[in-house]
């Protein structure tokens, strides 16, 4: 993957990439988006705030709390980008708190590199895969299957070292939205990590998109993930904004 500025804003981006990893309830406040997804992941369980939410900050704000209390979640906000800020400012105010700071990172789709380890792209979600994916190092809910095959066109990739039933060493996934590739759960297991399989899987999820006629990537990872940030970087894929989450603690 090449470098160069995404096509895209900041708002246009948020939104394409909601569709890839879309929540099992949505709604709007004015151009809002609400999303409710049982509690797994703050992508799917957040108020992607952008545009205009039709009334005044504060009252949005009260909206928005109430509209995840009466699902039982914790209310949260996706931030993105300078756009937010005077919202973020409001959210502030009525006492949601920081929770750490996001990177969106966009790449042009060129000639998917050759891939030396075998890797294993199929549209269905197995349990092996579920088992190779530990979303912030641990086991996943059952909701989780429901969130990640709930785009339009996804793709599960896996690499396996040892027979079954050993587990898989590497996992990742890839959903297709508008010739754009939303790499997502990129998992390579302890044992096996430093061997190129993360680059590996990648590339397996490009030479899939491109196949279909992707023209760019995008991804996102934690500010403090140095490692995964390294591995993007040389995978070609640069900074396109950030955002943070604000949640509302009981």
């Amino acid at each position: 993957m090449g470098q160069s500025r995404s096509p895209l804003d900041v708002v246009d981006l948020e939104l394409l990439a909601a569709r890839g990893w879309r929540a099992l309830e949505e709604d709007k406040v004015g151009d809002w988006l609400l999303r409710a997804g049982g509690g797994f992941t703050g992508r799917a369980d957040s108020v992607l705030v952008v545009g205009d939410p039709g009334m005044p900050l504060p009252d949005a704000v009260d909206a928005v709390a109430r509209w995840y209390a009466e699902r039982s979640l914790q209310p949260c906000a996706q931030l993105p980008g300078v756009q937010s800020r005077a919202a973020a400012a409001a959210f502030a105010a009525a006492g949601w708190q920081h929770s750490g700071d996001v990177l969106v990172l966009t790449a042009p789709l060129g000639t998917p590199p050759p891939v030396e380890v075998p890797v294993d792209l199929s549209p269905v979600l197995s349990d092996a895969w579920l088992t190779g994916y530990r979303y912030h190092g641990e086991a996943l809910p059952p909701v989780a299957r429901e969130v990640l095959t709930s785009a339009e066109d996804v793709v599960f990739a896996s690499v396996r070292r040892d027979p079954e039933p050993a587990p898989l060493a590497a996992v990742a996934r890839g959903a297709l939205t508008d010739g754009w590739l939303g790499v997502t759960a990129v998992t390579v297991a302890e044992e096996h990590r430093r061997r190129g399989l993360a680059g590996a899987v990648m590339a397996g999820l490009q030479g899939w998109a491109a196949e279909r006629g992707a023209h760019s990537g995008y991804l996102q990872v934690t500010a403090d993930n140095t490692p995964a940030r390294a591995l993007y970087r040389r995978a070609g894929f640069i900074e396109h904004h950030r955002y943070h989450y604000r949640r509302l603690v009981a």
